[in-house]
């Protein structure tokens, strides 16, 4: 098994590199999908949620209302720093009993993580990081996601720095370019997972 962490800030495009990896064969371990399974009603996570936040971010049909708690976490720091603190030692025993399967096959497994530089791991094989100049990613996510400019700015600001996640790359796939442009990068990189075997 070769397992490669990807990370990107928002905006960077990483899922659309994910998808890109998994074409040509990567196993896809994403931390943002884990955390919505375990977000789901009656789920360990929704329920330290609710135990957090009370009933006001349970929506009518019984699911989180991430808009209501995605507004008190970024308008409040310490408040974001409590939820990463319950949410991230659960996330990471799933990411690693996923693993564990994987770990005797000739598999690429690449976890999908966000805040990699926020939470470092142990024996990773690689990092993987997709980059583009912050006012890019501003523009990608006004016109891509409908995200005002105020919101996309603030998401942005509570992240890793760019340099941050630079310095702690094995390899930079440069997302500033059309996606043509993006899969021979993907491609180069694929080739770089390789050589790691």
């Amino acid at each position: 098994m070769i397992l490669i962490g990807l990370t990107g800030g928002i905006g960077s495009g990483k899922s659309e590199v994910a998808r890109l990896l998994t074409s040509r064969g990567a196993v896809l371990i994403d931390a943002d999908l884990i955390v919505r399974e375990l977000q789901q009603p009656a789920a360990e996570v929704y329920l330290k949620m609710v135990e957090l936040f009370g009933p006001e971010v349970v929506a009518s049909d019984k699911t989180l209302d991430r808009a209501a708690i995605a507004k008190k976490v970024f308008s409040d720091s310490n408040l974001l720093k409590t939820l990463n603190e319950l949410i991230h030692p659960i996330v990471r025993r799933v990411m690693n009993e996923r693993i564990d399967s994987f770990r005797q096959s000739d598999k690429v497994v690449v976890l999908d993580i966000p805040l990699l530089v926020e939470n470092p791991r142990e024996g990773l094989d690689g990092v993987l990081v997709v980059d583009l100049d912050v006012d890019l990613a501003l523009e990608r996510l006004v016109e891509q996601r409908n995200m005002s400019v105020e919101d996309a700015k603030a998401r942005i600001a509570k992240q890793a720095t760019r340099e941050q996640r630079l310095a702690i790359a094995n390899h930079v796939i440069d997302n500033s370019g059309d996606r043509i442009q993006l899969e021979e990068r993907v491609e180069a990189a694929w080739s770089w997972i390789q050589s790691l075997k």
